[in-house]
């Protein structure tokens, strides 16, 4: 675990350095592509303050578009003493804790770091899951914390986001007649050569980069799992809860598509469920968690060796 943990402050570094490759990349072949050169100055420097935006505010948009509020100890003294023990345990601060007002159970971590992390729990899950399998979800939200995954896959989204962004400029800018046609004959088939290959980077980009956003996701919370349930030496508490959430027929309507993919467990899991084996490969391939069936498997695995 401590080697994952390592793992992921480098790869947040190398993530970084190999984002702004790929943005100036883009950048320079639209630009050419266009006929405007300034295109790859604007484009990095669009990156570079999305990115500082994002990285510091991240958190805060998540939590507002949840419709969370912040409860302290003395608002629910119960859930606050069990994140704050289980965070002793794990070495880290105790994190903020956040309340979603939804009956359906589900939970995420969110924050740059460790020291600026949050927990946030909804009230369905405080109602259905009893102490073993509510340990289970927050010891896994805290793994989440203390791997580094918040920043991870915080720079991965931000990464996915302006990808996107750069790709739609382009695409609407080459549909309404941008770009310099005053050229040579020459520069011209270069120029024709570079467009086309600048609206098939454009098309790809975004759905390699999303492909990539939900790999990524899915290996981190197997991950997670693992990792709460050494926490808690319980894997059949947290294999229970996910269970359980999984098999909660009410929709959690404080989910969107942009912070899906922070819950435990897919909040829009039951537009997945399909029949053949190809369909599921599919289905899985564009979900932002893995199978909750193999999740669980992988638990019980553990309880059984333990």
């Amino acid at each position: 675990m401590y080697t994952e943990i390592s793992k992921n402050k480098r790869n947040s570094i190398l993530l970084m350095l190999v984002f702004m490759m790929v943005v100036i990349a883009l950048g320079w072949v639209f630009s050419q592509a266009l006929g405007e050169p300034a295109i790859v100055y604007g484009a990095t420097a669009f990156a570079l303050i999305y990115t500082w935006i994002s990285y510091y505010n991240s958190d805060k948009m998540a939590l507002a578009a949840s419709h969370a509020r912040r409860v302290e100890k003395k608002d629910a003294p119960e859930l606050y003493r069990l994140v704050e023990n289980l965070a002793i345990t794990a070495g880290l601060p105790t994190p903020k804790i956040y309340i979603i007002d939804d009956t359906a159970p589900n939970a995420f971590a969110t924050g740059r770091d460790p020291e600026h992390a949050v927990i946030c729990v909804t009230t369905g899950i405080l109602q259905k899951l009893d102490k073993a399998e509510l340990e289970g979800v927050i010891a896994h939200e805290l793994s989440h914390v203390g791997n580094y995954d918040i920043r991870f896959m915080s720079l991965v989204v931000v990464l996915v986001a302006i990808i996107a962004l750069m790709s739609d400029w382009f695409l609407r800018f080459t549909f309404w007649g941008g770009g310099d046609n005053d050229r040579d004959r020459g520069n011209g088939q270069l120029q024709m050569i570079l467009m086309a290959a600048g609206i098939i980077l454009a098309i790809l980009a975004p759905i390699i980069g999303t492909l990539m956003q939900l790999a990524l996701s899915r290996k981190r919370e197997y991950l997670a799992d693992a990792s709460g349930a050494l926490l808690t030496r319980h894997p059949a508490g947290l294999a229970s809860a996910l269970r359980k959430i999984s098999d909660d027929a009410e929709p959690l309507e404080a989910a969107n598509k942009a912070t899906a993919n922070l819950y435990i467990v897919n909040p829009f899991r039951a537009n997945v469920k399909v029949g053949r084996d190809a369909r599921r490969w599919f289905a899985n391939l564009y979900s932002t968690h893995p199978p909750i069936d193999e999740r669980i498997k992988r638990l019980e695995e553990m309880n059984t060796h333990a």
